[in-house]
């Protein structure tokens, strides 16, 4: 595979027999520099977050057990009772669901001699345990009266070796949390752990749980640091949570419900992952969601990455690919106050009952929340009159907070025209629109913004992806030929930032062994994680979004795909730059010129960031995580003029220094 490279420049047409079969004639793209069309947003371009694919449970939320407080399933999901020199005893699920409903579940660990009687646990996938790192093994325990129990820990690779190993020894008749530390001596990606007792005795065991010290900002209990900063890496503008289709639930009762998910984390209640048996090709029974990453969480990586934070919360309706199920709108109070209460834990002062909680949790600071969504995929009549509920306690309440407002499934359609329909009646904020399209779709449609109404409500294009077979196919690939297409596309959304001030790329992560949907953003296994060339087009767009639009030209006309070319040109103020982004997405190569009007100053030299591969199935993987990935070299201006030959499928990105009042 040859290495993709980002520019200033898409040019092409592989979808088509061929959009240009000269690459002798030089094209002159014009940039009027002093000529700006609009501002683009900070929120630009972000990051959508769901918990599908084992995103969050054994991905980027860095607790190495699986079902670790009991509460998945049969309770016993992810573990094995063992028994080694002849142990002897039981091991009991007990069920305090009347004194704790929250966390319902327990096991009481009897052994009756001097033998072990214990629990392996498999782990997500098994455990990416690394040599040399030092792990936090603690657990919830009681012992029962006259009880001597012990108890060992041990880190097991497949065979049975021990490659780390701790030892506690609980002594209250109460609960109580127990802590230990110890330091591995080999690399697994498939490690089980293994909890003996050791003499004669009962004791109560609960919240079961391994952490790597070294987690994103050694938060302890926190989240796994090179996914995290895959994220800060982009740069993003916002990040948007917790999901996608697990805030509808397939029920009513199987929402998320942000409340549950903050605070202590044996209070936070487990539910089942709506995507553990939604694709019948890739069933996941075992997919739960302990809220370890909770909002507060959410909050706080967003803070941490330089990300506007965007919530978005259940509107009294399940999904509509599912149950379908309704909140009658007498009994949506509840739901819209979740919504206040949010902005107040998010914005209150701590002197507020949800701001307090906020302080008392360890931030005091405010997070500065400007946007919420209401609802997320919905769609019909019944959002639309649910949407008004939510909007107007919204905004008598917080006039400034932005509402976001789904526009349906689809780019078109009945769906989507009487909701944005509707909304733009309603002059509503922001319109959420979602496209999973085949790579020729994102080619046709790089105009779609150009006619919106530049008076009527922003658009978020917050979720899209191209898809190499089909929606929701298993066999999509993040290979160049998609991501170039978007990187096409987002040509027309830089273009149109005036009308769209959000955009960002879905599904964000997928475990190689444990996805349900494909393509996703960033795959990753138990230790190594890798960006696909999708990743690269939204770095690219996101590191370099610039200001300030202007126009680029190719022969007076907007280039929206003229021989295969794709443009658009922002000003960064803030660095005194020019960047020019140029797809060519024909297989030729194509002789180019810019020409930089309007500008003094400009610097002789250039920095072009090109993202390339001759072939269009390219992809990259755990083994070759750069097949596709950015390739940096420096071009030289004569005068206002730069030549640059762009290569086959090249995606071209080009700074220039200029002096920018």
């Amino acid at each position: 595979m040859r290495k993709i490279i980002l520019t200033v420049c898409f040019a092409g047409a592989f979808l088509t027999t061929a959009f240009c079969q000269s690459n002798k004639t030089e094209k002159v793209f014009a940039v009027a520099a002093n000529h700006i069309k609009a501002h683009v947003e900070p929120t630009m371009y972000g990051i959508f977050f769901e918990d599908i694919n084992m995103a969050a449970d054994g991905g980027v939320y860095a607790e190495l057990v699986k079902n670790r407080s009991f509460e998945f399933g049969s309770s016993l999901i992810g573990w094995t009772e063992k028994k080694k020199d002849n142990g002897n005893g039981k091991i009991e699920v007990i069920d305090r669901s009347a004194e704790r409903p929250e966390n319902p579940h327990f096991i009481t660990l009897t052994n009756s001699n001097l033998g072990y009687n214990g629990l392996i646990n498999e782990g997500f996938r098994g455990m990416g345990i690394k040599k040399g790192e030092t792990y936090s093994f603690s657990v919830l325990a009681r012992q029962h009266s006259g009880s001597q129990i012990k108890l060992y820990v041990e880190l097991m690779k497949p065979d049975g070796s021990v490659i780390g190993n701790a030892t506690l020894s609980p002594d209250a008749a109460n609960w109580k949390r127990y802590n230990v530390k110890f330091i591995v001596n080999e690399t697994t990606d498939k490690a089980h752990l293994a909890v003996w007792a050791k003499n004669e005795g009962t004791i109560d065991l609960d919240m079961i749980s391994l952490f790597p010290q070294h987690t994103w900002k050694n938060r302890p209990g926190g989240l796994r640091a090179d996914l995290v900063q895959k994220l800060a890496d982009l740069k993003p503008g916002f990040l948007r949570f917790p999901g996608g289709c697990i805030v509808e639930g397939r029920d009513i009762a199987t929402r998320y419900q942000w409340k549950k998910t903050i605070g202590d984390i044996d209070k936070r209640e487990n539910i089942i992952n709506r995507w553990n048996t939604e694709l019948k090709h890739r069933l996941a029974p075992e997919y739960y969601q302990t809220f370890g990453l909770g909002f507060m969480e959410y909050f706080l990586t967003a803070e941490d990455i330089g990300a506007s934070p965007l919530p978005i919360l259940n509107c009294g309706m399940a999904c509509q690919f599912n149950t379908g199920q309704l909140v009658p709108l007498d009994q949506l109070d509840p739901y819209i106050q979740d919504a206040l209460d949010l902005i107040e834990f998010a914005n209150g002062g701590i002197h507020t009952k949800w701001g307090k909680l906020r302080a008392d949790l360890g931030h005091p600071k405010p997070f500065n929340l400007k946007m919420i969504g209401v609802g997320n995929e919905q769609w019909g009549e019944q959002y639309i009159v649910r949407w008004k509920l939510f909007t107007k306690a919204i905004k008598d309440k917080y006039p400034h907070v932005r509402i976001v407002s789904s526009l349906g499934p689809d780019p078109g359609g009945e769906k989507f025209d009487l909701l944005n329909t509707a909304f733009r009646e309603l002059h509503a904020d922001i319109l959420d629109e979602h496209y999973y399209r085949s790579p020729k779709w994102f080619l046709d449609n790089v105009k779609r913004y150009d006619n919106y109404d530049r008076k009527g409500p922003k658009i978020f294009a917050g979720e899209y992806a191209a898809q190499s077979v089909a929606t929701v196919s298993p066999d999509n690939k993040n290979n160049w030929q998609c991501a170039i297409s978007e990187a096409a596309f987002m040509t027309g959304l830089e273009r149109n930032a005036d009308v769209v001030n959000m955009a960002s790329y879905a599904p964000l992560f997928a475990h190689v062994e444990g996805w349900q949907w494909t393509p996703d953003l960033i795959w990753f296994d138990n230790l190594r994680s890798y960006g696909t060339p999708n990743y690269y087009v939204q770095q690219l767009y996101s590191l370099n979004k610039g200001t300030d639009v202007v126009p680029v030209t190719l022969n007076n006309q907007t280039v929206t795909g003229q021989d295969g070319c794709f443009a658009s040109a922002v000003l960064d103020k803030k660095n005194s730059d020019v960047i020019i982004k140029i797809i060519n997405t024909d297989k030729k190569k194509q002789n180019a010129s810019f020409v930089i009007n309007g500008l003094k100053g400009l610097n002789t030299t250039a920095a072009i960031t090109t993202l390339q591969s001759n072939d269009l199935a390219a992809e990259n993987s755990l083994t070759n995580p750069k097949a596709v990935s950015p390739v940096i070299h420096r071009g030289s201006l004569n005068g206002n003029v730069m030549k640059l030959q762009l290569q086959p499928y090249s995606f071209n990105l080009i700074r220039i220094k200029a002096t920018i009042d």
